[in-house]
Formats: structure tokens, C-alpha cells, sequence
């Protein structure tokens, strides 16, 4: 029987993350917006330190994770994949409660990211006007 035991890496092997996000199909999408020049660019601002990412491992082996740039308390959420159930929701609980942001920017609304507890910061901010 396989472990069900997740391991949480930071910043360990970014390329197979970005690699991963930019090879998942995704509904009603033929393509990605993460091309070869998107790679290059994120590669580079990791190296510098700004992208960060957040692996998920079962059993030694990479199954899900995100990355996103890091400006002071605010992480903007780039992209995430998973190869087993659950895993890039594992990455994202991961970066909430252990990275001391105070703000997640998920760039998108959907019913993923929403049960996890996003909302739409400004729906919130035009209602209070």
C-alpha cells in the first residue's frame, strides 16, 4: 500500500514545478499562457529570489505544488499542478499557514481555489462603496 504521507519542499526543484503547470491540460484550454519565454523569465526572478515555489513529495516523488512571485507579505499566485488528488490544495494550505504572507493574490476566481477559502477582494471593495 502507498504512503499517503506528503513531504513539503520549498524552493527545491523549481524547474519540474514550472515544468509540471505548464504541461497539465487544463479545461476548455487547447494551450497554456506559460510558454518558453514565460519559463525564462520566471526562471530567472527565482534565481534572484523573487518567484518562490512550494513542491509537494509522496513516496520521494514530486506530485503537486505552485509557484508564485514573493513582494514582501504579498505572494501572487502564478500557478499550480497535481499529479494525485489534493496535492496542489496540500502546497497551497502549506503556503498559508507556514510563510507569513498577509495577502495571496490567486489572479483567478474558480471553485478550486474558492475551497480553499479565496474571494474576490474586489467584489468585496465595491460593495462597501
Amino acid at each position: 500500500m502507498r504512503s499517503r504521507r506528503f513531504e513539503i519542499k520549498i524552493n527545491h526543484d523549481f524547474d519540474s514545478v514550472i515544468y509540471h503547470c505548464k504541461s497539465i491540460k487544463r479545461k476548455d484550454q487547447d494551450s497554456t499562457w506559460i510558454d518558453e519565454n514565460m519559463v525564462r523569465a520566471y526562471t530567472k526572478l527565482h534565481t534572484q529570489g523573487v518567484v518562490k515555489s512550494v513542491e509537494v513529495y509522496q513516496d520521494s516523488k514530486l506530485v503537486g505544488g505552485l509557484y508564485g512571485v514573493s513582494m514582501g507579505k504579498v505572494f501572487f499566485g502564478e500557478s499550480m499542478f497535481s499529479l494525485v488528488s489534493n496535492a496542489s490544495k496540500i502546497a497551497f494550505v502549506y503556503l498559508v499557514q507556514n510563510m507569513d504572507y498577509e495577502l495571496i493574490d490567486c489572479q483567478v476566481e474558480n471553485a478550486h481555489l474558492k475551497s480553499l477559502g479565496a474571494f474576490n477582494l474586489s467584489a468585496m471593495c465595491s460593495s462597501k462603496n
